[in-house]
């Protein structure tokens, strides 16, 4: 149990905060990213339900 203290406070000793570009970055790409994966589950929501009622 103690050594695996030690292991997280090193890990945490290692980190550092990003900088206001990288934040942005990461930003961006987590909001494309979530943007990505709703617009896919649109497009499945639409073939699933809406298209065979037209048809």
């Amino acid at each position: 149990m103690g050594q695996t203290l030690k292991t997280y406070f090193r890990v945490l000793k290692l980190t550092k905060k990003p900088s206001r570009e990288e934040f942005q970055m990461i930003a961006k790409v987590a909001g494309i990213g979530i943007l990505a994966i709703g617009f896919v589950g649109f497009l499945i929501y639409l073939l699933l339900v809406e298209i065979p009622q037209l048809v």
